[in-house]
């Protein structure tokens, strides 16, 4: 298999998580802040591969599989480790909420594509929208410093708040969409 730039940008999205978690726990001055910048560095492939993808007509089947895979790789240990930074049962709360729901709907994506419906649950606005804020409030909770008179932990926690609620109101857009299927499997016989 040939891997293109698009795919090589996402397995680099990968290989780079074990450097962001180092660089995380590393007592070294400004290791959190070089932690942050490459978390923001890979976040912002996440969109480039996608762009590349499209642009260049490079899409693959491997590549749709493993997009998804690095982006929910790359946040679930970012806010596994900020939650180790900051464990109250709050941050507990948003952390599981954002895991959870990236983990329901990547089942129920994965059901959907068995089922040839996929399509049913493709990523909206919504779902970019949430994304955006997700990788800003994770990115400013790792640089932690303030800049200047800006509380840039305080502002990405609060961001975190805005990503949670909009990972509750895209759960439920693709809830909503897959329901027909899920109550015609529920009131299939065993």
């Amino acid at each position: 298999m040939r891997i293109n730039l698009p795919t090589a940008l996402t397995l680099g999205r990968v290989a780079i998580i074990p450097v962001v978690l180092g660089l995380f726990y590393v007592d070294w001055q400004h290791a959190r802040q070089a932690s942050a910048v490459l978390f923001v560095v890979a976040a912002f492939t996440d969109w480039l591969d996608g762009w590349l993808a499209r642009r260049w007509n490079q899409t693959s089947n491997f590549g749709a599989f493993l997009d998804p895979v690095a982006d929910k790789l790359l946040v679930a240990v970012a806010l596994v480790m900020l939650l180790r930074d900051h464990s109250t049962g709050l941050m507990g709360v948003l952390v599981a909420v954002i895991i959870g729901r990236e983990i329901t709907i990547s089942a129920l994506r994965e059901w959907l594509a068995e089922m040839g419906e996929r399509k049913r649950v493709a990523v909206g606005m919504l779902g970019k929208i949430k994304t955006a804020f997700q990788m800003t409030a994770i990115s400013l909770m790792l640089w932690k410093l303030p800049v200047g008179p800006i509380p840039v932990y305080e502002l990405g926690y609060g961001l975190l708040f805005g990503a949670a609620a909009l990972t509750l109101w895209s759960m439920a857009v693709y809830m909503k969409a897959a329901w027909p299927l899920m109550r015609d499997e529920l009131q299939r016989p065993a």
